[in-house]
């Protein structure tokens, strides 16, 4: 679709950049020729993150240039975006000068039906008043719509705001033109959720992929935090997301994931790569119970203390909690299961088997134990008076499903200690 964007601020530049990025032919319109060289030359009058590429991208491509020549971009496009400046005036009112410039412009230029966009912050009353200006200056009387689309940018993420927009506001004056306006935003709608989709599906695979190298780990007798230290210092990779442990949980990586899974399916395309993350970050759970179960068997009437509810810290979030599993198999085997999070157990106490207790601190949930695991990474067990915990459980065993602990340290303290993708530090 050619479309033209009548000003090269904030609004107008990142909107012409973002439709030819979707591919649209976009011509960018300015009457500072110097504001006009400078971006052809690929220098922004804005600092946006991404948009000096996406310009460099488009222009390069053949999809966005600039002009100051008005009346040569209107003619060569089916939908005019005024995005110019509407300052307020001494008294308040807002200056709809340069808006009322453009309009004569436009009028003077059009030689067929078009579709004039309001992009600009404007009062009520703007479209009549365009549409008023546009009709007393036409040349010729060709059709026209004037359509209201206001933004809704943030500076520092205008982009993102654009390519995934909570909301698209369209004032039209019928239905047949505004989805000739919604055809425009239409790729943004898929591409938007494809980006949220795609971004925690790649987020949970780097998860599931350090699990399966714990996995491994395991069987070599190999450290899975070493190994987890030097692949995030390529810098292709990074350290994000990149330690073991129980996998994740939450409101968006299970649900995403699995979403874009049924989503390929119907399209025709079997996702079997991201079916393998989710298969992976199921069976974690079960992973530690069944490293539990074999250090500690049998699990009747032995008393566990799970340490942490929430899916992660710092929430009461019980959303595909790992806890809810490890909680429930153990409780399945026999074990008498005592629990404690700092803000969780009510929510907790909602999903987890009526037998659980609920204690008011870690102490209380290991007096006496078996053996204590850890579900949730809380600062609050970072924290732990170690040497206190131990002396109050009946048998100084810990199980990390976090990797929060180092293993020399729980040595020289005297536990047995279990996590993941390590060695164990056994008793002597």
């Amino acid at each position: 679709m050619n479309i033209c964007v009548v000003g090269t601020g904030y609004v107008g530049l990142v909107t012409g950049a973002v439709f030819a990025d979707l591919g649209n032919n976009v011509v960018c319109v300015d009457n500072i020729s110097e504001k006009i060289e400078a971006l052809g030359a690929g220098h922004m009058p804005i600092y946006e993150p991404g948009l000096e590429e996406m310009v460099a991208r488009n222009v390069g491509d053949g999809r966005l240039r600039f002009t100051i020549d008005l009346h040569a971009a209107v003619r060569d496009s089916v939908i005019v975006f005024i995005t110019v400046g509407t300052p307020p005036k001494e008294s308040g009112e807002t200056d709809l000068s340069a808006v009322e410039a453009v309009a004569r412009e436009i009028a003077a230029a059009m030689e067929r039906y078009m579709v004039i966009v309001n992009k600009s912050t404007v009062p009520v009353g703007t479209g009549d008043f365009v549409r008023d200006v546009i009709e007393r200056h036409q040349r010729r009387r060709v059709p026209f719509d004037v359509v209201s689309n206001p933004e809704f940018l943030r500076e520092g993420s205008a982009i993102e705001d654009t390519l995934r927009p909570d909301r698209i506001v369209i004032g039209a004056p019928n239905q047949q033109v505004a989805m000739s306006l919604l055809e425009l935003y239409a790729p943004l709608v898929p591409s938007a959720e494809m980006i949220k989709y795609a971004s925690n599906a790649f987020l949970a695979t780097k998860i599931s992929f350090m699990n399966a190298i714990a996995n491994i780990c395991e069987l070599a007798g190999a450290d899975v935090t070493q190994v987890m230290k030097g692949m995030g210092l390529d810098p292709r990779i990074g350290p994000a997301f990149l330690s073991a442990g129980l996998g994740y949980g939450g409101s968006c990586f299970p649900k995403d994931a699995e979403s874009l899974v049924q989503t390929a399916a119907q399209l025709g395309y079997d996702f079997s790569l991201l079916r393998a993350v989710l298969d992976v970050n199921r069976e974690r759970a079960t992973h530690l119970v069944e490293m539990i179960d074999k250090a500690m068997a049998p699990l009747d009437d032995r008393i566990i203390a799970v340490l942490g509810l929430a899916f992660k810290p710092n929430t009461d979030d019980m959303r595909e909690a790992r806890s809810i599993e490890v909680v429930s198999q153990l409780v399945q085997a026999g074990a008498d299961v005592r629990t404690y999070d700092p803000v969780a157990m009510l929510n907790a106490a909602k999903v987890l088997p009526p037998a659980v207790q609920y204690c008011d601190s870690p102490y209380d949930a290991a007096a006496g134990a078996d053996a204590a695991v850890l579900v949730t990474e809380w600062n609050e067990f970072k924290l732990l008076d170690l040497e206190r915990l131990r002396d109050v459980m009946r048998r100084p065993v810990v199980f990390d499903g976090r990797n929060l602990w180092q293993p020399e340290r729980m040595r020289r303290l005297g536990f047995e200690y279990y996590s993941v993708g390590r060695r164990p530090v056994l008793p002597a």
